[in-house]
């Protein structure tokens, strides 16, 4: 298994937060929006750095810490299982061609883990 990219997300409370705090990280960082589904927005550079804000996650229970991008998401599924890690949201193919699962890890943060289907 090979990790892709690892990409912090920021939770805020409301639409117009997401707004404001994605302005905020373009204006001092230079970021381009690279994806918006009104939930979450993940902003970038050219040079593969990435930052996700979100209100409420659109497909799980609760809002992930860390998306981290795998190219086999069932071989970590399958890793997290044997390690006895709570699993928070199963194993899903999401609508916007993601396919991931949710675990929390001992400090408690909850960490998303997906491939592009």
């Amino acid at each position: 298994m090979r990790i892709d990219r690892v990409v912090p997300n920021l939770t805020v409370h409301s639409r117009e937060a997401l707004d404001a705090v994605v302005a905020q990280h373009v204006g001092v960082f230079g970021l381009t929006v690279l994806m918006d589904h009104g939930w979450i927005v993940t902003l970038g550079d050219d040079r593969g750095h990435q930052l996700s804000v979100m209100t409420r996650d659109a497909g799980a229970p609760v809002n992930p810490d860390v998306s981290i991008f795998v190219d086999d998401v069932d071989a970590a599924l399958a890793r997290a299982e044997t390690a006895g890690l709570e699993i928070v949201h199963p194993l899903t193919d999401e609508d916007w061609g993601v396919t991931r699962f949710f675990y929390r890890d001992a400090g408690g943060r909850v960490v998303n883990v997906g491939t592009h289907s």
